[in-house]
């Protein structure tokens, strides 16, 4: 499709220097066509009211805002969390599991409307660009993808503010001395650019937005008992919750006790390494929980199974794979391995540490009797003719490799197959 043949576009906005840059841009190029936007509330911070007028302000014809803080939690991050997914095992994914609900709503939108077209304000050389558009690609690939950052000539956010400027694009507290790249939702808040591109830098302390420093946390430990029902989180304390306020009940402890910082260079989808520091306090903690209760409600071959299948799950979702076979039939997995994946754990958090308090199930794997070191049912000769039969196959190639002598050979089994290599 040409550029002039382009009426309607349906862009992800989120109010930003990018997209409030992107709407006049777009005016511009494709022959004044009409520009509707599309901002989710993932949790971040706005100022609502003034949204659709800021939107507007830039050249769109209508804001859609849509509240789908409720579905990202629950349908979203507490499946992230029965997953155990963690980006090259460190990044709890904030930013890259948000991505694909938020181009979901874009493409109900843009198909609503009638649109030609989709546009985002990712870079090109970004993680976000892949997930948006693979999410396009998946539900509308009909819909022509507009990505203005890797065909128009700013090449940087200093570039972006002086196009901003030159044409009186407001855009907030954003300046060439305040220069964070930041995304929050609930889940987290991330921090990108300026002073962290160098990684031998410390970040400054006053770039946290979310969670103080374990120097300045209380000292004093604040314990909770966060609950489970087949892997997903239900309740802290014995109390049911809704999704939404467990989490930021969880954001707001973890937070005042220093719990949820990361740095982290990560290896990004097109291959460069790039650095992220990071605030996922809540999700620290449940991620932390979900683990230690596994432990002991998970059988030994589908834990270690599930260990593999998380690290591949938090790759899809890194990705932006989000919408593919693949994964919904991982989720299926997920939904039999956690059958019974029910219980509390109890957690302690003391200045950024989270310590064990304990754990119990109704399906705890865990008997007393068995695993006690004083008088209980085990009867331990049982492990002689366990070790024989376990053993074998290794016993077998020592002896083969290295012609044992058959009088070396253990038990009597062992001195047979001895004495058989040993004739040849």
């Amino acid at each position: 499709m040409e550029a002039q043949d382009i009426k309607k576009i349906v862009l992800a906005y989120s109010g930003g220097l990018d997209t409030s840059i992107i709407i006049p841009w777009l005016k511009e190029h494709y022959n004044n066509a009409e520009i509707i936007g599309v901002c989710t509330n993932v949790g971040q911070e706005e100022d609502w009211e003034a949204m659709e007028a800021k939107a507007k302000a830039s050249g769109a014809s209508k804001l859609y805002i849509m509240d789908i803080r409720e579905e990202f939690v629950k349908e979203y991050l507490f499946r992230l969390v029965r997953a155990g997914a963690k980006y090259e095992g460190r990044y709890l994914l904030g930013t890259s599991i948000a991505r694909p609900l938020q181009a979901k709503c874009q493409v109900e939108v843009a198909l609503k409307e009638g649109a030609d077209a989709v546009a985002h304000g990712c870079t090109g050389k970004g993680n976000d660009q892949v997930r948006f558009e693979l999410t396009y690609k998946a539900l509308a690939p009909q819909l022509q993808v507009i990505a203005p950052w890797r065909i128009w000539d700013i090449s940087s956010r200093e570039d972006a503010i002086e196009y901003a400027q030159k044409h009186n694009i407001p855009i907030g507290n954003i300046s060439k001395t305040n220069i964070y790249s930041r995304d929050a939702n609930l889940w987290h808040m991330s921090h990108e650019g300026g002073d962290l591109e160098d990684p031998w830098n410390r970040p400054r302390e006053e770039m946290f937005q979310l969670t103080k420093s374990p120097k300045e946390a209380p000292d004093k430990e604040t314990e909770v008992v966060v609950d489970f029902v087949k892997g997903f989180p239900v309740g802290l304390n014995g109390e049911k919750m809704t999704p939404i306020a467990l989490l930021e009940t969880l954001n707001k402890l973890a937070a005042e006790n220093g719990i949820g910082r990361d740095d982290i260079i990560e290896t990004r989808v097109v291959g460069m390494k790039s650095r992220g520091v990071y605030e996922t306090p809540g999700g620290t903690i449940l991620m932390r929980a979900m683990e230690e209760l596994e432990m002991i409600c998970m059988e030994w071959d589908t834990l270690g199974y599930k260990k593999l299948m998380s690290q591949k799950y938090a790759d899809l979702v890194y990705a932006g794979k989000y919408y593919t076979t693949f994964r919904a039939s991982m989720d299926a997995f997920f939904d039999k391995a956690c059958e019974y994946v029910t219980g509390s754990v109890k957690l302690v958090l003391y200045k950024g540490n989270i310590i064990l308090g304990g754990k119990k199930s109704p399906y705890s794997l865990y008997l007393e009797d068995l695993a006690s070191f004083g008088r209980s049912s085990y009867d331990h000769k049982d492990a002689t003719g366990f070790i024989n039969l376990y053993g074998l196959a290794t016993g077998v190639a020592a002896m083969v490799h290295k012609k044992i002598d058959p009088d070396e050979g253990q038990g009597p089994q062992m001195k047979e197959i001895a004495a058989t290599f040993h004739d040849k």
